[in-house]
């Protein structure tokens, strides 16, 4: 959530920032602002809303800057209004960007206000900037004040700072929130994303936690936690997909769906070889971690975490070790058990969600043999800290609501479960030969929606849902809930078909609609029965059924046949008619698909 952009240059960099916002509104946002500084002068502009207010007022207000700081706010300390819009400003010298929270801010801001200083917002970020000021007044450099304030901070932070009086100098500082410099000729930048910075360079240094920098337009120092000068790894970007255009498409989100086919070949691409995986994918040391594994522990929020969800089922069947799934807000909080030989799985899109993130740091202190994360984002931190990696290369996922990069996760948790399974010498046969008709079965998944967008209609005037699995669809039945909710705002919740009797079925009425997951496996049968239970009671079904399992449409029944499909696979499948219908539901409800309300792209707050 939030983005920052910075820039310090000889050239103005107004249109730099602006594009750079632009390329991370996906991360959600209602907010914007800048502050711009230019021959010992710091002008800002700030505006409700999407980016193209702030474009606008920028261009009304006539000022540009060579040095400059821009930043879109998602609300947490203080309402959506100008005022607690970012840039912050300190005595018309210092501003600042912040992503984050200041868990302290509080007693700062008592103290500060004692001190003199005035408080415009109601922001935990304004207290920063006071604070950098006041320090500001007893050290040398603004470097060193900045320096001096992080150890005063409690919280998170990924913050950039420039003076007006020194236009040729930002100074930045992490600490559980991203950001990344971008290097340039005669001028360098930062910012919370790489792709913001696409349009002006490839090279980047990915800032640790704990690091203090100081960017000029020639230079960039880096100091460790411990105030050390430090090297950081310059790398170059291969982003080849430049999610910034819809191309036909509608909406990001339909676009990106459609892209699962092409996201899971890439996933797969050089990763099979004579019918094993190439467990070289995951890391160097993954063979013998994989060969000694007797449990994993799966670590996750959000959509990530019902891909975990899944995962325990294949692991548990395929590979044969036990496994535990959960979520990370809950896991980082209580004293939790680690088994013989366990590692630790992680999984996340961005790589850089918050909770996530802790609960990986926490991990390492508590005997795990070892750490793996399944991202979509080189060089974040989950991959940088963690001793395994799997990258999805499902591309840029600019969609609030996640779709290929869940499927993609699916994808590296299966390839983790045939990885295991055949360094334990066990037969992981099926894993690979169904993984291998994947991306031809999402195709054909694909030519549904025709027949989707029709049954979608009938959820135009509906205010709550239920949605129905059992075993892996389970997981999935939650992740279509979560989708449906998530963009057009049907409350929907998701259960285990067999838990209908134990307190659902009282909200069965002909007002709710309940979907259906019904591949054809072992359980059919007893899914057949709850599907009867909710009929007996007036409930309207739309079940996304395999073909051969005899479901038929009727007055109270609404069918959607899907073309039969081995079990190893069928989660990932279903999860495309899912999608669809969360899709064309939202823009009959006429929501802001791409970017629903009070929702962010990247979660890197607690």
């Amino acid at each position: 959530m939030c983005g920052i952009v910075g820039a310090v240059a000889e050239r103005p960099v107004n249109r730099i920032l602006i594009e750079g916002l632009k390329r991370l509104e996906y991360r959600g946002y209602d907010s914007a602002g800048v502050a711009l500084g230019t021959a010992g002068t710091l002008n800002t502009v700030k505006a409700v809303g999407k980016v193209v207010n702030l474009e606008n007022a920028l261009l009304d207000a006539g000022v540009k800057g060579s040095t400059g700081i821009a930043h879109t706010r998602w609300a947490t300390h203080g309402g959506v209004t100008k005022t607690n819009a970012h840039p912050h400003i300190s005595n018309d010298e210092i501003a600042l960007v912040h992503n984050g929270i200041i868990e302290n801010h509080g007693p700062l801001r008592t103290a500060l206000k004692g001190d003199g200083y005035e408080f415009l917002s109601e922001t935990d970020t304004e207290v920063m900037v006071h604070l950098i000021h006041q320090l500001r007044q007893q050290h040398d450099s603004l470097l060193e004040a900045v320096r001096a304030a992080v150890k005063q901070l409690e919280g998170a932070y990924g913050t950039v700072v420039f003076d007006k009086a020194n236009d040729n100098e930002m100074i930045v500082a992490r600490s559980g929130s991203p950001l990344v410099i971008g290097l340039g000729l005669g001028e360098n930048f930062i910012a919370s994303d790489q792709l913001a910075l696409l349009p002006v360079t490839r090279s980047f240094i990915f800032l640790e936690e704990g690091d203090v920098a100081r960017i000029t337009r020639d230079s960039v120092e880096i100091f460790d936690s411990q105030g050390n000068a430090v090297e950081r790894d310059v790398v170059e970007s291969n982003i080849t997909q430049d999610a910034s255009g819809k191309g036909d498409y509608r909406h990001y989100m339909l676009k990106e769906i459609y892209e699962q086919p092409l996201a899971v070949r890439n996933t797969l691409e050089g990763r099979i070889e004579n019918d094993r995986v190439t467990v070289d994918a995951f890391g160097a040391s993954a063979q013998q971690i994989f060969k000694n594994v007797k449990h994993v522990q799966i670590i996750a929020c959000g959509t990530s975490y019902h891909s975990g969800m899944v995962a325990r089922y294949w692991l548990e069947q395929f590979a044969g070790v036990s496994c535990n799934v959960e979520i990370a807000s809950e896991f980082r909080y209580r004293q939790s058990f680690v088994h013989e030989n366990s590692l630790l799985v992680t999984i996340s899109q961005s790589g850089e969600t918050a909770d996530t993130l802790a609960a990986l740091r926490l991990a390492k202190e508590q005997g795990y043999m070892g750490s793996m994360t399944i991202c979509n984002v080189p060089g974040s931190s989950l991959v940088r800290e963690s001793d395994l990696a799997f990258m999805t290369k499902a591309g840029a996922e600019i969609g609030v609501a996640s779709t290929k990069a869940f499927t993609t996760q699916l994808v590296g948790l299966l390839m983790l479960t045939a990885s295991i399974a055949q360094e334990k010498g066990r037969d992981h046969s099926e894993i690979i030969s169904a993984i291998k008709t994947l991306p031809n079965k999402l195709e054909e998944a694909l030519t549904l929606a025709s027949d989707i967008e029709d049954l979608a209609e009938e959820f135009a005037d509906k205010h709550h849902s239920l949605f129905l699995g059992r075993g892996s669809q389970y997981p999935i039945a939650m992740e279509g809930a979560l989708k449906l909710k998530e963009i057009s705002y049907i409350h929907a919740e998701a259960y285990a078909a067999g838990e209908l009797k134990h307190g659902p079925l009282a909200l069965i009425d002909a007002d709710m609609p309940i979907i259906v997951v019904a591949p054809n496996n072992e359980l059919l049968e007893k899914l057949k029965s709850n599907v009867e239970e909710v009929r007996a009671r007036g409930g309207i079904i739309y079940v996304f059924a395999d073909k051969d399992t005899a479901f038929e449409s009727d007055d109270t029944m609404r069918v959607i046949n899907v073309n039969h499909l081995e079990d190893t696979i069928a989660p990932v499948v279903y999860t495309i008619p899912l999608q669809l219908l969360s899709y064309y539901v939202a823009v009959i409800k006429g929501t802001d698909v791409d970017q629903p309300r009070n929702l962010a792209k990247s979660v890197t707050v607690e």
